[in-house]
């Protein structure tokens, strides 16, 4: 693995743990403020009070699992075999960008370059899966070509 897909790789596995811990942090925090609930005399009150905290938990517990897919899918990627067509672990230089084709994760900076991590279910993922050097389509509106697959 080139050193710079090294990185990448590495940006977007903190990236899942980042999420993982978030996520985590999250429903203990709630857990936590559950626990020292009390039923107060307004009967009402307290019952939307918790239904509201257990709606927090599962939209936190939502997250926390798409996390650990993010984190599970990233250990999966292959970032050593070299190929001739755009696949997952593959960085893509395009004349309007550079993709490293992984996860989502966004913009990810190394070596003063910027790249965007995206998955191949992604709408540019989905574009670039399969093509090679040279090959040319259009998203958003703007014409993109391949220059390189590393």
């Amino acid at each position: 693995m080139s050193e710079l897909k090294s990185k990448l790789h590495t940006l977007c596995h903190d990236y899942a743990d980042q999420r993982i811990e978030a996520a985590r942090n999250a429903i203990a925090a709630l857990q936590i403020s559950a626990d020292e609930e009390t039923k107060s005399s307004v009967g009402d009150k307290y019952e939307t009070g918790r239904s509201m905290m257990q709606l927090e938990m599962e939209k936190y517990s939502i997250q926390l699992t798409e996390a650990i897919k993010l984190k599970e899918t990233i250990g999966q990627i292959d970032t050593v075999v070299q190929t001739d067509v755009v696949r997952p672990g593959c960085l893509v230089r395009t004349n309007q960008g550079n993709f490293y084709i992984s996860i989502s994760a966004g913009l990810l900076k190394v070596n003063n370059e910027s790249f965007f991590a995206v998955s191949t279910a992604s709408p540019i993922g989905v574009k670039l899966m399969g093509l090679a050097v040279k090959a040319s389509f259009t998203f958003n509106n703007k014409p993109y070509e391949i220059q390189r697959i590393e």
